[in-house]
């Protein structure tokens, strides 16, 4: 059941947004009364942010392949897949989108997001691919800020060409030789 829920959560966020994806919706799209959903999420925000974190992770795994331009690559890449789909597009949007009741829930979720892929960059900084003082989430921010202007704000397109093109950027500044 809590797979079902949270790809209707997904669906319902996707098509018609917070207003759209209510608890009565999402249960009537799974075929369940609003009580079972309320008994395991307790709120809408539980369910909205479990369904958001739940997509995110599922189509952003964290690689490890030992080399960290690799890693970020094979990541950034991914996420520009998702970006650049109908859904992709829809969540990002609704993730910064004003709304009362996810607001403090928000700053939380993204900083569990950066948190999540700033792995990458610690793991080479470990390995020694990088300077020891990276900071591992402004390499993601450096990233990942391009893209969602993209995809926010300017309708640029999102390729192999800028992942690669943003991540040297961020990376070649920090390699601990010092070019």
């Amino acid at each position: 059941m809590r797979r079902a829920v949270l790809a209707a959560t997904v669906d319902l966020l996707s098509a018609e947004g917070l207003r759209g994806a209510t608890v009565g919706a999402v249960a009537r799209a799974v075929g369940v009364h609003e009580t079972s959903v309320y008994r395991r999420w307790k709120t809408r925000e539980n369910l909205i942010l479990d369904a958001l974190t739940t997509e995110l992770d599922t189509a952003l795994p964290i690689p490890d392949s030992g080399d960290v331009r690799e890693d970020l690559t094979r990541f950034f890449l991914a996420l520009v897949r998702l970006l650049d789909s109908a859904q992709g597009r829809a969540l990002l949007r609704l993730s910064v989108e004003r709304d009362d009741m996810l607001d403090d829930c928000r700053t939380g979720y993204w900083r569990d997001r950066l948190e999540r892929a700033a792995v990458m960059v610690r793991r080479g900084v470990e390995r020694g691919e990088l300077a020891e003082d990276a900071d591992a989430g402004l390499v993601v921010e450096a990233i990942s800020g391009p893209l969602f202007t993209r995809v926010l704000l300017s309708g640029a397109p999102l390729d192999e060409t800028l992942v690669r093109g943003l991540i040297g950027l961020a990376l070649d500044g920090l390699r601990p030789d010092g070019g």
